[in-house]
């Protein structure tokens, strides 16, 4: 019985004796914690899908009044408040959810908008998205702070951190030679292949492979010329630009692949793009199937 209770069992004389020393030492320290309300929960926005599954593996949803156009997993995500894609930002699209923060990573945008935000008293958490295991765990530390669960964010950290662990240990172990892999962003009809600094860059070698192409940053068009120069093993590319393309069958037939080794032999695997792409809690996973596959298609 803790000493709310017992009060409540006193008899009456006694509670009129105790409502009378309401001014005293003994209802000063009483009747402060009857009046002390709860504090409430900061009302989120996030800005990539990424970041929103980490709010969910947090438990934390509850506090999400906003996502964008990119947090698709879990599929509750879906179901929230869109601000629009990460790049195309408005603030009265923001600041109309009554955000307490919002979270995103500095490949959101517009800066002016942000500033704007910010100026409006919204804190705004950027994280650096450099493509590393260090991103990921930015990211979970970040949600961590602005959802007040830091602690369930060091718990999920640690987990993380020795799935990664687990998973480069295997790829490093690997023997054999490192396939040459091109990653193909196909999602409208102007398909187009990744060089460095890219994610698909650093998804690759994590994976144990070879980004076939190199000596450039960014993503180019894809061309005849770049396929036969590039003579990649493995195809890689998003389980949306297959849709985007028809099916596989279709996706196929441009005459730019006909060029390299791994048409002859249909070397292609495809994931999700935000599994494969989005360097958050998923990684570890997204690496390891990967590699499989990696192994598998020059084996």
């Amino acid at each position: 019985m803790n000493d709310f209770e017992r009060i409540g069992t006193l008899a009456p004389r006694r509670r009129t004796v105790l409502r009378l020393l309401s001014a005293s030492s003994l209802g000063a320290a009483v009747l402060p914690a009857f009046a002390q309300a709860p504090s409430r929960l900061p009302r989120l926005v996030t800005v990539s899908g990424a970041i929103t599954e980490i709010v969910y593996l947090l438990g934390a949803e509850g506090q999400l009044v906003g996502t964008d156009t990119t947090s698709l997993y879990p599929a509750a995500a879906r179901g929230t408040p869109k601000v629009g894609y990460m790049r195309q930002l408005s603030a009265e699209g923001l600041l109309s959810l009554k955000p307490d923060a919002i979270i995103a990573t500095n490949e959101s945008g517009p800066p002016v908008v942000l500033d704007q935000v910010r100026s409006a008293g919204v804190k705004v958490e950027i994280i650096e998205a450099d493509h590393s295991w260090s991103e990921v765990q930015r990211k979970v530390q970040a949600v961590g702070r602005a959802a007040a669960k830091e602690a369930q964010a060091r718990e999920l950290q640690a987990r993380l951190d020795v799935e990664w662990a687990t998973v480069q240990q295997r790829v490093g172990a690997a023997k054999g030679r490192k396939p040459k892999v091109l990653f193909v962003l196909s999602h409208s009809a102007s398909p187009q292949v990744s060089g460095e600094k890219t994610a698909a860059h650093s998804v690759i070698g994590f994976a144990g492979g070879v980004n076939a192409l190199g000596g450039f940053q960014g993503y180019r068009p894809m061309t005849a010329e770049a396929m036969a120069s590039a003579a990649p093993d493995i195809i890689l590319t998003s389980t949306q630009s297959i849709e985007a393309h028809g099916g596989v069958d279709k996706f196929w037939q441009r005459p730019e692949l006909v060029l390299t080794p791994a048409y002859k032999k249909r070397a292609l695997i495809t994931q999700d793009a935000l599994l494969l792409l989005g360097f958050g809690p998923r990684t570890p996973a997204s690496i390891s199937d990967l590699h499989d596959k990696f192994l598998a298609a020059v084996a």
